[in-house]
Order: structure tokens, then sequence, then C-alpha cells
């Protein structure tokens, strides 16, 4: 299926899906270049919420831009298949070598503001990211490192202390929360808990 598609048929789970969804689809009509930073307005990014088996525990990354724990991923690139490009920044991010898939379905989408900053020694302008985010899973055995132009730490947070250990106001309210609570969904469908 045509990475058009999946957004297409991608199911919201809330208010702010639907519309971030809509604003989405309006965006890739309007807009050529979604897939590269060339569009300096917006563009695709992927991100990962990488669980451990038992579903207790997030990876997370210490970010250097935003100076706060956040989940893994990062810019398309140029690469329309969004799965490999959030499998693809796990991996140089925390140096994990194995990722199960628990879905190569969308896990959720939003529409993510990022300030102006500056990057390798040029400013990047505020622009947005259009995200997709897929559900991981990595073994907690798994060596972790940092990638030191990009993040400072990389550790397990258990699932309850995510939105504590985050300093990101409006991912923490609107993306982390989320994320946690469609997990318990998909927990309690499997009937794992």
């Amino acid at each position: 299926m045509k990475w058009e598609e999946k957004i297409e048929n991608y199911k919201p789970y809330n208010e702010q899906e639907e519309k971030d969804k809509q604003t989405i689809l309006q965006y890739i009509h309007t807009f050529d270049d979604v897939f590269t930073r060339n569009n300096e307005f917006g563009h695709f990014t992927a991100s990962s919420w990488v669980v451990n088996k038992e579903r207790t525990k997030v990876l997370m990354i210490y970010h250097n831009i935003y100076q706060s724990w956040a989940w893994t991923g990062g810019h398309a690139d140029g690469e329309e298949n969004l799965l490999s490009t959030a499998i693809r920044e796990l991996k140089e991010e925390t140096g994990v070598e194995n990722v199960k898939v628990l879905d190569e379905d969308i896990f959720s989408l939003e529409i993510i503001c990022v300030n102006g900053h500056v990057k390798k020694g040029k400013y990047v302008s505020s622009h947005v990211h259009l995200n997709l985010t897929y559900l991981l899973e990595v073994d907690e055995k798994e060596i972790l490192r940092v990638k030191e132009d990009e993040n400072s730490g990389v550790k397990w947070v258990n699932i309850e202390d995510v939105e504590k250990v985050s300093n990101e106001k409006w991912i923490v309210e609107n993306v982390y929360k989320k994320l946690n609570e469609k997990l318990k969904i998909e927990h309690r469908k499997k009937g794992c808990i």
C-alpha cells in the first residue's frame, strides 16, 4: 500500500489526530517535496514508541536540541517508507541492533511544531514535522549508546514516568500521554492485561 493510502486509511484516535490527519492530507496535496528538508515549511518525520517485551518501559533519548528526554525519530530525508525511517533513526540514536515491529501500520500521527534552532552551525527556521509514529519492541538487554551529535543519553523509562522525565509540555500532554493510552488499549486487546 502506498504511503498516502496508509495515511488516508488511518483511523484517528482522538480529535488531535483527526484534525492533524486532515491537515497532513491537505498539505501533501498542496506542496511538493514533503519528504525532504528542502520543503522548509514542513516535511515528514517518523518516530517510534519503543517498548520492552513486558510493555512496562519505553526507550528514550536525551535530545540535545530540546534538552529533554524524548522518543526516537527523525527526518525522512527522501525515504517514503516511514516505518523504515523510524527503525533507522532508532538504531542510529540508541545503538540497538535488533528491532521487532509490533505493527506495520501507523500507531499515531501528529503535526509537531519545531522552533527555530541552530543545527551543525546553521540556523534552521521554525517549521512543522508531519510525523508518523510506529510501535516497536526492543530487548532491554540490547547494548545502548548515545549518538553524540544528537543526544547525550539513552535509557529505559518506566511507562508511568515518561510524562515526568520530559519537559516538552505539548509533547507530553498531546503525544506521550496518548501513546501510553493506546499502548494499554493494544495490550488489553491481545489479552496481556
